[in-house]
């Protein structure tokens, strides 16, 4: 074999086109545009968790309200149906919000308790304001979830997921409760 001088100088840069090809080729592809509404709404969902504690504080009544998750479940089963979406997947999704959000009132009602009190915050009426508000958010999210249903499987959905919802989180409690209420959103396992 000819000992060129020019040879290590060509490998180095082959090389270098390798592994510069290869991290390239490694980059993760963007977050579809219905990812953002999604969580944003999933995240409204959970702030209005903040309203119905001060109503659970008031009134004294337990968080757990098994007949009401049945029935909103219920509902989101038949408004799956609808939209042509497997509704135990929707059934799935929509338990995730309703443990996120007892989370979050679970936890701050521990948080008023240790300090003696609640905020004083205006309260709306949980029948009047806070359910119908509640209802039209589970409308559009799960609207937005049938646009973003078909990346679900995406082997980037669990990055794109981290990097969203890190833009929403104001607070531990949210957060954690964020990452259970998007517990169920990307469905390949990593």
């Amino acid at each position: 074999m000819l000992h060129s001088p020019r040879l290590p100088k060509l490998l180095t840069c082959a090389l270098i086109g390798l592994l510069t090809g290869g991290a390239h080729a490694s980059t993760p592809s963007p977050a579809p545009d219905s990812l953002q509404p999604l969580l944003v709404t999933l995240n409204e969902r959970l702030n209005i968790g903040d309203l119905v504690a001060l109503t659970k504080w008031d009134s004294g009544k337990p968080i757990q309200d098994s007949a009401r998750e049945a029935q909103v479940i219920a509902n989101a089963r038949k408004m799956a149906v609808e939209r042509k979406l497997d509704p135990q997947e929707v059934a799935e999704l929509i338990a995730a919000q309703i443990e996120a959000n007892k989370l979050v009132q679970y936890g701050l009602l521990a948080q008023w308790h240790a300090a003696g009190k609640a905020p004083e915050t205006p309260r709306p009426d949980l029948a009047k304001q806070i359910r119908p508000q509640l209802d039209e958010l589970q409308n559009r999210l799960l609207q937005q979830y049938a646009e973003f249903a078909p990346f679900r499987n995406d082997p980037n959905c669990q990055d794109w997921l981290g990097k969203v919802r890190a833009s929403l989180i104001k607070d531990g409690l949210h957060g954690q409760a964020l990452i259970r209420a998007t517990g169920e959103l990307c469905t390949n396992a990593q």
